[in-house]
């Protein structure tokens, strides 16, 4: 089990927030995401949203930190990329 974890650095709500991911299934990120405590309404298409005060704690429990182009990349060629749809106009 390899999920990946970008550095807390997109804000919002008044604090700074990491993406949790994996490269193999959604079944696989959510496994972790119980097993770690995250809960389930901090998913968000395609990752959990993690706030910077538990980047450490998420990184201990076993995720691999990279950079958030790297994690974009292997969202992308796992097929598990889910982009916000825009209203057409």
């Amino acid at each position: 089990m390899t999920l990946y974890i970008d550095p807390p650095t997109w804000p919002g709500h008044g604090r700074l927030w990491s993406h949790l991911v994996s490269d193999v299934s959604y079944d696989e990120l959510h496994a972790f995401a119980a097993l770690i405590g995250v809960p389930p309404r901090a998913f968000d298409r395609d990752h959990y949203d993690i706030p910077s005060h538990r980047y450490a704690d998420v990184v201990r429990a076993g995720a691999v930190e990279t950079g958030s182009k790297d994690l974009v990349r292997r969202l992308t060629e796992a097929g598990l990329r889910r982009r916000k749809h825009r209203p057409r106009l």
